[in-house]
């Protein structure tokens, strides 16, 4: 095989426009609207023991925002809100960083999607978060380390728009696929496609698949055998990619079939650990879920600023 047939030039369509998306990520340019300023205090009652709520969830998810974006920890995120009040001169409370952590764990965040006009075409992939841990240079150096903790993220990304559609925070010794179910049914609107790596070459992912009426990318392993379809519901969508890579060959199988898609969901990982870095600063794991998904709305709501538009020129 000719590898060198595989290696594609690519040029950026719209640069002049994603660089200036580029620089107003970093701009510091807040503002408050009228409906988030009346939604900041609590004013719901709350049929529980103990002092009423001050802050609304829309105060702690502002903070929270604030804190992931610019890499803070608590206290620092309270002494920025603060000051970020008063630059606006407005009379509102600010959480305090206890406040903060203890609404951390219960608080329900949305990500911020646009409205798709046609099916989507979802890619699924998952990664790991460090909770605790030396760094590599330590594990290289001493070949040995304390105790070291990981979290796992798993992401569904839309292929046309980069968004990050589905979202899940497990355990680390949770497989991948595992987390396909569950990652479909947050997807808003109709399903056309769900692609993945060979970790989700299983039947329950073949299946809820199936469930959805949707074409399966998921690439299958090698040397992989054809199932029985009374064996499995999906068995025909995994039969028809295995018939096709012995027809066309694995790569071009997976370039007819947007199989390499899967690059959109390793950049959306990529993006993310580069952002807000490959660690998570919470230690309750229901906190370390809602700070993932902070994260991850903000990741959002900067991609929908502008993405670079790449067309092969090879």
């Amino acid at each position: 095989m000719n590898k060198s047939r595989y290696i594609f030039n690519y040029r950026n369509r719209n640069w002049p426009q994603y660089n200036q998306a580029l620089i107003t990520r970093g701009r510091l340019t807040f503002w408050l609207d009228e409906d988030a300023i009346e939604a900041w205090r609590a004013t719901e009652h709350e049929y529980r023991r103990g002092a009423p709520r001050i802050y609304s969830d829309t105060a702690i998810e502002c903070a929270l925002v604030l804190k992931s974006i610019f890499s803070l920890s608590l206290r620092s995120a309270q002494g920025f809100t603060s000051s970020l009040i008063e630059l606006m001169r407005l009379d509102l409370p600010v959480p305090d960083y206890t406040t903060l952590s203890r609404r951390q764990r219960s608080l329900g965040v949305q990500l911020s999607l646009r409205s798709a006009a046609h099916p989507r075409h979802v890619v699924v992939d998952a990664t790991g978060l460090k909770v605790y841990g030396v760094g590599e240079w330590h594990m290289r150096k001493h070949r040995a380390g304390k105790r070291r903790t990981w979290r796992k993220l798993h992401l569904g990304v839309d292929e046309a728009t980069k968004e990050i559609v589905a979202v899940e925070v497990t355990m680390s010794n949770v497989h991948d696929s595992r987390m396909l179910p569950k990652l479909l049914s947050q997807v808003p609107g109709q399903l056309r496609q769900v692609s993945g790596d060979t970790a989700y070459d299983t039947r329950a992912c073949y299946q809820a698949i199936n469930e959805y009426g949707a074409m399966a990318g998921i690439i299958p392993r090698r040397r992989a055998w054809l199932w029985k379809p009374k064996d499995c519901p999906g068995a025909t969508l995994r039969n028809r990619n295995i018939q096709g890579i012995r027809e066309l060959g694995r790569y071009e199988w997976r370039v007819s079939s947007g199989g390499t898609r899967q690059s959109v969901a390793e950049n959306s990982v990529f993006r993310f650990k580069r952002l807000f870095g490959p660690r998570l600063a919470a230690r309750c794991f229901d906190s370390q879920r809602t700070e993932t998904l902070v994260k991850c709305m903000v990741l959002n709501r900067m991609t929908s600023i502008d993405m670079p538009k790449s067309v092969r020129i090879q």
